[in-house]
């Protein structure tokens, strides 16, 4: 194995980085869990700061990065490829480093219609397989041919009997989703790759916490809240999540018996579209505009959000100026596949997804 160049951390903790090799791969190689999330340059999970040394982006632009990151020397570890020896200032997320990132084949146990556009899975372990372990706010790559991959949030965390639940949005124009909607059912093979991401819980505070997902977003918020409830933390927390509809809030009876329960819990359902919202009673706006209306200041906050790629950017930019330390936000932002978007834009059919 011919390494070119050298990634030192500012922890002391060295890796080499294989030609062509991004920063992250590297990495992840090396058995170095640094955060990410899309893996495209477009969410700025991996984001880092560059002390010494020059990269380049051979694959994608650094979409996530603005001017004042620039001016910040920050680089994102997805798509930077060192064109020297690296020195880099990155956080890392350690409690995944022993969790091993595995194929297995898996059935379809469970399907059900959560709302009119999103379907339910239940996925278990083929029979001889052995249970798939994880970190709530994970998730995991369904395995397509041609190499094709498409990635789901895990909605549950990890379970005695190995059940995983998966939140699908059918996506119009989408091959795959289509397929799960109108085809799959239940006793159906999968193959799936996980863990993956670093959108996981972090224990090591006693501040505040507040959770925002947009739509289908709410799948790892939903596990990560979980563990903070089985936990019986007495920590504070707040749960926005922000949709167009009220139907598009397909667990909300579910999210309203958590803060009837919970020690110190409150759900906020927030709606885009203030006709839709108007008609169920409920607050109009954008998630995030909810959020900052609530906490005008959230430097003494941690803040897990998930969704759409530009709730996630929105929420990146204002929350920062809203006192909250970089270092304390974590996120997950989900962006359609290169293929999936092109056969959107072209309007294809069929199964190709």
């Amino acid at each position: 194995m011919r390494l070119v160049f050298t990634v030192t951390l500012t922890n002391g903790r060295r890796f080499g980085v294989q030609p062509g090799e991004t920063v992250l791969e590297a990495a992840q190689r090396a058995g170095i869990a640094l955060p990410y999330s899309c893996r495209a340059g477009v969410c700025g999970s991996c984001k880092a700061t560059l002390i010494e040394g020059r990269c380049h982006y051979p694959r994608n632009p650094p979409a996530a990065l603005d001017a004042r990151d620039r001016v910040q020397h920050a680089v994102l570890l997805c798509q930077a490829v060192p064109l020297t020896d690296l020195v880099v200032k990155a956080r890392e997320v350690t409690s995944v480093e022993d969790i091993a990132r595995r194929q297995l084949d898996v059935q379809v146990n469970r399907k059900w219609q959560l709302a009119p556009d999103v379907i339910g899975l239940h996925l278990l372990p083929a029979p001889g397989e052995p249970r798939l372990n994880w970190l709530p706010g994970q998730y995991l790559d369904v395995l397509l041919d041609e190499g094709r991959r498409r990635p789901f949030s895990i909605a549950n965390g990890p379970q005695a009997n190995g059940v995983i639940e998966l939140h699908v949005r059918h996506v119009a124009g989408g091959g795959f989703t289509s397929w799960v909607s109108d085809v799959l059912k239940e006793g159906d093979a999968l193959r799936i790759e996980g863990p993956l991401g670093t959108f996981v819980p972090r224990e090591d505070s006693e501040r505040p916490m507040i959770f925002m997902a947009g739509g289908t977003g709410f799948a790892p918020v939903k596990a990560i809240l979980e563990h903070f409830l089985a936990l019986d933390t007495r920590r504070s927390m707040d749960l926005y999540w922000g949709a167009r509809s009220a139907a598009d809030l397909y667990l909300r009876a579910h999210a309203e018996q958590w803060a009837a329960m919970a020690h110190d819990l409150r759900f906020h359902a927030v709606l885009s579209d203030p006709e839709q919202a108007d008609m169920a009673g409920l607050r109009a706006g954008l998630v995030h505009d909810a959020v900052l209306e609530n906490h005008p200041d959230l430097s003494g906050h941690d803040v897990y959000m998930s969704g759409p790629p530009a709730m996630i950017d929105a929420g990146r930019r204002l929350f920062v100026d809203a006192g909250l330390p970089e270092d304390r936000l974590y996120f997950d932002s989900f962006e359609y596949a290169p293929d999936v978007l092109a056969q959107i834009l072209a309007g294809r059919a069929g199964i190709t997804a």
